[in-house]
């Protein structure tokens, strides 16, 4: 069971190439190249970009001119007109890297709190658990804006302008005679659930982009609801005939299921992973809502298009539980696979003869999802995984990352991705051969055991040839990977010792120089923090070294700091904190 108290475990949870912009055109041109396997804003169709390619972690490309951050003053660009140091999705890109490498206004050299620091609050109606995102140079009834999305959990959603502060719209995602779902007497999320998962936006799609939200609702008579939402960038309408109604069956005995028939409950699940787009789909997954009840593991796919159910997959059909929560992380995706941990349930340690469970329960699993039709192509599984289950000590927990190619010492070429979840375990698998499941051994690639000192809820990062993890009571810590092998020791780490639930991680960097680390600390008084991307060891700044200036409040639990044109953005209990040069 989750609780509200540290010790109880809480959990609660591509951008491809156009051009370049100009700012460290041939870093990033490296960096792309190492990574764009399937190009496109968090889809491989060949929408919209940002700051790193598809499956990748390179700066993304950006149309613009000069120094690809236009401000406000600048010529309108077209629509669909992707830039360097736009934030279309959680973590940045469909690699979830959180990396933005078109940063041109922040170095380690004035990130300090005589030069840095609150320059303004952006507030909103309620809790601000979405990672806000951003688009450079959007065309709002003629005036160039550069743009900040924020969603609460009152379903809210605001478009802000980087700029000013101005809010430029406002909408409520609630449905008539509707407010947000209250917490029923559980805290994971509280005091209300409206959208509480990071929304992904697509710049070409619409008649001038969209950005994709799911809500939840409670009606008049008690009635939970989650729907799709697909809202015009520039005016927050409900585009392509939306919004849609959630809704899914699938065949199992497990849950709560009759005559063989699941059917997703909205009143036993909450939407807590940030959505994903790929090719052309939505890609959602479903958490449990108070752990409570019935409840079993859904993923589902919606077009982008039409807003209508392309795909459905229980991931523990014939069991129970298997929630996606990864503490709010993006599932991410190659371009053709999607890539999902999934927490606690039942696991099928009865195997068919090609290594996958024959009742098709996959809890507690790192699984390999078909992009196009949500079919598990492969999956690992450690080799303690009913105990894990059994002990509520989820794999899930943390949400993965995929590695840009990796040459191992023999030569050949390796496809990776790392997770970890509450064993305090880091797992590095092969994208091509994932492991499966052996009650004798993890036949992965790597298994780096005492490396963190604390369990992960939340994603790591990547930059410049190395991961970075910030567990629970530990520092974050950076591992460098050689030999497509991550080092087992930290070559630096924070002096920060970051309370539950750790740490998410994010980079910003003008190509490859100027990298800075940023995380933001929970606690009764938030912080941010920034350190050398290059020795984790020199704290550069953090929010309390100048008094109150600029703090804003409690912590709020897993943020991501979110970095575009010269800003830093932290989501609080009532709206986002900035960050930025203070002259």
């Amino acid at each position: 069971m989750y609780r509200s108290s540290p010790a109880s475990r809480l959990r609660f949870g591509s951008r491809g190439p156009r051009a370049l912009a100009h700012v460290g055109k041939a870093t990033v041109a490296l960096t792309l190249a190492l990574f764009c396997t399937a190009c496109g804003n968090g889809s491989s169709d060949n929408s919209a970009s940002s700051s790193g390619a598809n499956g990748s972690s390179g700066s993304g490309s950006g149309s613009g001119s000069g120094s690809g951050a236009p401000g406000s003053g600048s010529n309108p660009s077209t629509p669909g007109t992707a830039f360097a140091t736009d934030v279309l999705m959680h973590h940045n890109d469909l690699a979830r890297t959180g990396q933005m490498l078109a940063e041109t206004t922040l170095t380690p050299s004035n990130v300090n709190s005589a030069t840095f620091g609150k320059v303004a609050f952006l507030a909103a109606d309620g809790k601000v658990d979405g990672q806000p995102l951003s688009v450079t140079s959007l065309p709002i009834n003629g005036t160039t804006h550069n743009v900040i999305y924020v969603v609460t959990e009152h379903n809210s959603v605001y478009a802000y302008d980087a700029d000013s502060n101005a809010a430029l719209w406002q909408v409520s995602l609630n449905g008539a005679n509707e407010t947000p779902s209250d917490n029923r007497g559980c805290t994971d999320i509280t005091p209300e659930i409206g959208i509480t998962s990071t929304p992904v936006i697509d710049r070409n799609r619409g008649s001038h982009g969209v950005l994709y939200a799911v809500a939840m609702t409670k009606d008049a008579g008690g009635g939970i609801h989650h729907r799709l939402h697909a809202l015009d960038l520039t005016s927050g309408a409900e585009q392509f005939g939306g919004p849609t109604e959630i809704a899914a069956t699938f065949a199992g005995t497990g849950g709560n299921s009759v005559n063989g028939v699941l059917t997703f409950d909205p009143s036993l699940h909450t939407e807590r992973a940030a959505l994903t787009l790929v090719n052309g789909n939505i890609f959602m997954g479903w958490t449990a809502h108070c752990m409570a009840g019935p409840y079993t593991g859904w993923i589902m796919s919606y077009s982008a298009d039409t807003l209508r159910q392309t795909g459905v997959l229980n991931v523990a059909p014939n069991g129970h539980m298997g929630s996606i929560w990864m503490a709010g992380s993006g599932m991410a995706s190659d371009g053709t696979s999607v890539y999902v941990v999934d927490g606690n349930g039942t696991f099928g340690t009865t195997l068919d003869a090609n290594g996958f469970p024959v009742d098709h329960d996959f809890g507690n699993s790192f699984m390999k999802l078909s992009a196009s039709s949500l079919q598990v192509t492969d999956y690992f599984a450690p080799l303690d995984v009913v105990a894990l289950a059994n002990a509520d000590n989820d794999f899930g927990s943390g949400g993965a990352m995929l590695l840009p190619d990796q040459k191992a010492a023999d030569g050949t070429v390796k496809h990776l991705a790392v997770a970890a979840g509450k064993d305090n375990k880091i797992y590095v698998v092969d994208r091509d051969s994932m492991g499966k499941f052996n009650p004798s051994s993890n036949n992965i690639w790597q298994q780096l055991t005492g490396t963190l000192a604390g369990g992960i809820w939340g994603s790591p990062a990547y930059f410049n040839g190395t991961v970075y993890y910030g567990g629970w009571n530990d520092n974050i810590k950076a591992l460098p990977i050689a030999n497509a092998l991550l080092a087992t020791t930290a070559a630096s780490r924070s002096p920060t010792t970051y309370p539950y639930p750790g740490a998410v991680p994010a980079i910003s960097a003008n190509g490859t120089s100027n990298a800075i680390l940023w995380a933001a600390e929970n606690g009764t008084t938030g912080a941010l923090h920034a350190y050398d991307a290059t020795n984790l060891g020199r704290e550069l700044y953090n929010s309390n070294q100048a008094g109150a200036r600029d703090q804003w409040g409690a912590g709020n639990k897993f943020i991501t700091p979110m970095i575009s044109r010269g800003k830093v953005y932290v989501g609080a209990t009532n709206g986002v904190a900035v960050f930025g040069l203070l002259h």
